[in-house]
């Protein structure tokens, strides 16, 4: 370690991965105003904050598996962290957004845009809801990020028109509601779609809409949806679509 330079905490590395999750691949570097103000809530310079986000990049397995590498120096720490956030990420991800109000100097319910006003006085009943909510954005925020404010069907870039629809439902898979590889990035048309099996994703990333939709030539409004079919989906820059779970909606949800 060079003269004047400090080792990285637990609680700084939880919030970097926060971060990671949050920004778009392509936008890992020091001038990302994201990554500016992180720096100064951890007291460090946008570069090695930069240079933390791609280590993590270099044990990413979405991103390995399209053959990019990322940095090489990756100290024990930052893997012991990775694997400990993308273990328990129900956890790990709350943990983080705690640790982020408390560097911010406000609360989690402020740092989320969570009105106090809405929630119960029950303190069980509202921490639950507030992990629930807390947990929720960060999903919607990670999904955005990694299909780059993107509709994976239309290619529509409204961040306020898209919704992060979960490919095994929330109330299914407890383990894995917060998994970015269990997300994909829709408009709400197709979002209600996809969730009543209308359409799906096929394993090779395809956009297969149901033969109800498609035999039901007597409606225009269909058109919507069979333009779409056959076509390849706009992929995200990473947190592919995990092939189990397109399996899952293809065999459970979609209507044939």
């Amino acid at each position: 370690m060079k003269e004047g330079q400090r080792l990285w905490t637990r609680d700084e590395l939880i919030i970097a991965i926060n971060r990671y999750y949050k920004i778009p691949f392509g936008r890992l570097h020091s001038r990302n105003p994201d990554i500016i103000h992180l720096s100064k809530l951890i007291d460090r310079t946008p570069n090695a904050v930069a240079l933390k986000l791609v280590n993590f990049a270099s044990l990413d397995p979405s991103l390995q598996s399209r053959g990019i590498k990322g940095a090489a120096n990756v100290s024990k720490l930052d893997r012991e962290i990775w694997n400990e956030f993308n273990n328990n990420r129900e956890v790990l991800v709350f943990e983080s957004e705690v640790l982020l109000a408390q560097y911010s100097d406000t609360t989690v319910e402020a740092l989320n845009h969570i009105n106090e006003l809405d929630l119960p006085k029950e303190e069980k009943t509202r921490k639950q809801i507030i992990e629930a909510r807390v947990n929720q954005a960060f999903f919607r925020t990670t999904i955005l990020a990694s299909y780059n404010n993107t509709c994976c069907i239309t290619g529509l870039q409204q961040p306020e028109l898209l919704i992060a629809s979960h490919i095994v439902p929330w109330s299914v898979d407890e383990s894995n509601r917060l998994n970015p590889r269990n997300g994909i990035a829709l408009n709400p048309l197709h979002d209600k779609a996809f969730e009543l099996g209308y359409l799906t994703f096929t394993p090779d990333y395809y956009i297969n809409i149901s033969p109800v939709l498609l035999n039901n030539t007597h409606n225009s409004f269909v058109n919507l949806f069979h333009k779409y079919h056959n076509q390849k989906m706009i992929l995200p820059s990473r947190f592919l679509p995990d092939l189990n779970f397109l399996l899952y909606h293809n065999t459970k949800t979609f209507r044939y």
